[in-house]
């Protein structure tokens, strides 16, 4: 056995390892995530992947490592796409914020078990008809013209034909009762809106792996690393669904930066199908020779650049808006706030002290309200200007977590007049 085959079975061993642990968290406490917890979760999935990118590069194989880099970016950016029609599935069957997470989980777990099947299907496929390339790579060009010039994409709007159907034959109630998908009324078994959630964003995996596991043989043909791209790049998912949600719908040009690398992928798949060709009624049979060939440093350079191009420019849209609007619901960052000379937004208080970004406010037993910031410092919420910490506030706090300080609130707490008015 060779040590990549070694490596091959240790490391999915981890990642099972690593699926069930997840999934057992998601069942026993069905919670919704602070902002830190999500960041947490989603940097330690972005640490194992580079981890795992190291281990093959030690092992002495840098081109695959570099091929595992590429493809894991390249899926996780199209798994950006994924987190747009979640949100909308789960805002449209008014799925509790408690059961997300395990929606979510469900979710993703079939996701991998279809792109599984796909992978294995389709490595078969293009090592034996190289010519699919030229279909491959035609169809993602249409995705990508589709993404950046078509229509609003509706999916997840409005039931598919399968929940249509299941709707007409069978009974639902619109009642969630926690993860069971069927109950007993008066003797009459009904279905809950958790089947008819699952059966869509099972519907949707389908559809994006349809794009996605085209996409990633441009990069290998490797089933394991195939694989391990998209392994990597959903088990963060549900963890970047809490981290991102809000922000998601506000990063307007998103879609053409993932438009921009699924156009790219298609033409590297053609250049590669006329590079290998073999279709006798395409240059008498011959592979063609003058076809630039494209490296995987260049995809992972148009990928990078792609999304990186795509987010600032809307973050930089959101900001003109902001202003010419004044509507401070689409402002991203703290207003009149400091740029520190670490390249980090802080917000200052009275005493011209500067407080990290992210921002939390809590009710202390005196009964007063105080901010504490990313790094654990403390200060009471009445030392900093009004307007700032309020936009602050409500940009880096968890619903819940705002909502509590406004009940409090209004339960009549002796909170000093200033704070009462800041958040």
């Amino acid at each position: 056995m060779t040590t990549y085959q070694i490596f091959e079975i240790a490391s999915m061993a981890v990642l099972v390892a690593i699926l069930i642990f997840d999934l057992l968290i998601v069942v026993k406490r069905p919670h919704v995530p602070s902002m830190k917890e999500a960041t947490v979760w989603v940097g330690i999935y972005v640490s194992l992947a580079l981890v795992f990118a190291g281990v093959l590069w030690l092992i002495g194989d840098g081109v695959k490592a570099g091929e595992f880099v590429t493809g894991w970016l390249l899926e996780y950016s199209l798994s950006v796409d994924n987190l747009f029609v979640f949100i909308i599935i789960l805002s449209r069957f008014a799925v509790p914020k408690e059961m997300q997470q395990r929606v979510l989980m469900i979710g993703i777990l079939i996701a991998i078990v279809l792109r599984g099947i796909f992978i294995v299907v389709g490595v078969q496929l293009v090592e034996s008809l190289s010519w699919l390339f030229y279909i491959f790579g035609a169809y993602l060009v249409f995705v990508a013209w589709k993404q950046a010039f078509g229509s609003e994409d509706e999916a997840g709007e409005k039931d598919n034909f399968l929940i249509r159907a299941l709707k007409r034959r069978v009974n639902f109630t619109d009642r969630w009762v926690g993860g069971k998908t069927r109950i007993e009324i008066d003797g009459t078994r009904y279905f809950t809106p958790f089947l008819l959630v699952i059966l869509a964003l099972g519907m949707t995996d389908l559809l994006f792996a349809i794009d996605s596991i085209p996409a990633i043989f441009s990069i290998t043909t490797d089933p394991f690393l195939v694989f391990a791209c998209n392994i990597f790049a959903l088990m963060g998912l549900r963890q970047l669904y809490f981290l991102l949600g809000g922000l998601l719908d506000r990063l307007v040009y998103l879609h053409y930066g993932i438009a921009a690398i699924l156009g790219f992928i298609g033409v590297k798949l053609v250049f590669h199908a006329m590079e290998a060709n073999d279709l006798p009624f395409i240059n008498g049979g011959e592979p063609i020779t003058w076809v630039p060939h494209i490296e995987t440093w260049h995809s992972l350079l148009v990928i990078l650049v792609s999304m990186v191009v795509a987010t600032v420019a809307s973050l930089i849209k959101l900001r003109v808006d902001a202003k010419r609007t004044g509507d401070v619901s689409l402002h991203i960052g703290p207003a009149e706030a400091e740029l520190g000379a670490d390249g980090h937004y802080h917000i200052v208080d009275a005493m011209g002290t500067a407080f990290y970004r992210p921002l939390r406010v809590e009710h202390t037993d005196a009964g007063t309200l105080q901010v504490v910031d990313a790094t654990g410092k403390e200060a009471p919420a009445a030392d900093f200007a009004e307007d700032v910490l309020r936009e602050a506030a409500r940009e880096d706090m968890d619903p819940e977590d705002l909502d509590e300080v406004r009940r409090r609130l209004r339960e009549g707490r002796e909170f000093d007049e200033r704070g009462d008015r800041q958040v």
